[in-house]
Parts: C-alpha cells; structure tokens; sequence
C-alpha cells in the first residue's frame, strides 16, 4: 500500500491494483488549522454519511466508490477504496440559506461569488433559489471566492456548467431529503474529479458535518446564529478561546466541548439516515 497524500482530515493509499484508499481520521480542522484533539469517531461518522449519501445519489451523477467495505481491516469503517480520479482544482459549493463566509460576502458586496441577491437578507434568510459559489481550492492559506466566469476561463463552458448544475441538484435533493428528517441543509462543498474516460465524478465526501451546515429545522429563524449539528459548533467555540489568532497551533479542546461536537455529528448522522450509531 503506498501513501499518496496526506490531508488536513484524510489520507489517500494507492494499493497494487491502483485503486485509491481514502482514510478519514479523527481529527478537526477550524480555520485551516488542525486542532491537537481528535473527536472520537469523527471520521467512521462522516465516512458512513458520505457512502450513505453518495448511494443515493448515483443516479444522479457518477461517484467515486468502489467499495465501503473491501478495505484493510485497520481502517474498517473510516475507508472508502475508490477509483483513481483527476481532481479539479475548485471547491463547488451550492447556498440556500446565507450563513458563514457567505453572509460575509454580502454583507461587503451584496452579492456572493458575482451572484446579486436582494437587499436586506440577514444571518439565516433563505435565498430566493440555491446558488453556485465556487472558491479556489487552495494548498496553502485559505480558499478564496471566484465567480462563475473564471471557473469558465480554467474549465471552459460546457465542464463549467455541468459542475454548476450538478452542484446545484446534489443540493436541492440532500436538502429536500434532510428537511424532510427535521435538518436544514444551509450550504454544502462539494469536490469532483475526472476518470479515465473523461466522465465527471462526485468524490470525497458529501453531505456530511463537516462539508455542510445543517441546522434543526424546527429551530431555524433568520437574524440570528442557528443551532449547528455540524463543525460550526467547534469554530464558535475555537473563536471564542483567548489569545488564539485562528494560526498554527491551535488549542486543545476541552472534553466538554469534544462531547458536544461529537453528540451533534452523532445526531446528524441519524436524523438523515434514519439509522442509529454503532461504534
């Protein structure tokens, strides 16, 4: 098995057959940094969401799963053996609710990614449809927004539009599916990539608390910070530590708050799929 690459929260094997190994850890990052405490079972949790997810949404759009199973037994549960892709170099995020970096964003321009949306929307406001805001994908400091004319200049038109567009149905059905289980999908960052034939695939992970927010439906009220079952919880918390300046290294997290985190990404995870947790 050779390593291939190490991630902020996964690492990828490549193994005789040139399958790839996707192995999440435990670990959390908050502001591009890696926090020193791991929360237990993070990475099984997200691991199992994503195969959840991306069964069913194969026949929407390909995906990168071989097998959620047929890994080294060390992994069971935290791996996903998958097809070798080229990775696009662009985060794909879809919005429905405005939040975060988002609600930044037009708060400064009232617009987010070059997307115009109408005045006097708060923390929380629903947007009038979902939107497609792409970021770089940064190997250093942090993503940055880009509008969907220079994701045009690196892709071209018609790559550019099926990620839009694919973006966008992943979305509207996750969020249709989750609001129907009591959660609010808000946002969600998606990544693809290109097999050998050319064909656009879903890769990583989807749908899960780290890559979205998901918020308690019955809780959800515009102008103010929503209850967050995902990695929101723990930047509130990161945010809040004295003397930390959001740069490496970041602070331990105290068992409470580890708990907490872990109980959120735990209750996600079965409000969406119905099933309950087993370690």
């Amino acid at each position: 098995m050779k390593h291939v690459y190490s991630g902020k929260i996964r690492d990828l094997y490549e193994d005789d057959n040139g399958d790839i190994i996707l192995v999440a850890s435990d670990k959390i990052s908050v502001y591009d940094v890696v926090l020193p405490t791991p929360i237990p079972d993070k990475g099984k949790l997200l691991t199992q969401l994503s195969l959840w997810w991306f069964d069913r949404l194969a026949g929407l759009v390909p995906n990168h799963v071989l097998s959620g199973t047929d890994v080294p037994p060390e992994w069971a549960g935290r791996a996903v053996r998958c097809r070798p892709l080229k990775m696009l170099p662009v985060e794909c995020i879809a919005r429905g609710y405005l939040a975060g970096l988002g609600l930044k964003e037009y708060q400064k321009q009232g617009s987010v990614s070059g997307v115009e949306l109408p005045a006097g929307l708060v923390e929380g406001s629903k947007l009038p449809e979902p939107i497609f805001t792409p970021t770089t994908k940064a190997t250093e400091g942090h993503d940055e927004f880009i509008t969907l004319d220079e994701v045009t200049k690196q892709f071209g038109a018609e790559l550019t539009g099926r990620l839009r567009d694919l973006t966008l149905e992943v979305y509207r059905r996750g969020a249709d599916l989750a609001r129907e289980r009591g959660i609010i999908v808000a946002d969600t960052k998606l990544e693809f990539g290109v097999d050998a034939d050319g064909q656009l695939v879903l890769a990583d992970e989807v749908l899960t608390s780290d890559s979205s927010r998901f918020w308690l439906a019955d809780e959800w009220q515009p102008g103010r910070p929503q209850r967050a079952m995902d990695k929101q919880f723990l930047r509130d918390w990161a945010s809040a530590v004295p003397g930390w300046d959001k740069t490496y290294p970041g602070p331990e997290i105290p068992a409470d708050v580890v708990a907490t985190t872990r109980a959120r990404y735990q209750e996600a995870y079965e409000r969406i799929t119905g099933n309950t947790w087993t370690a």
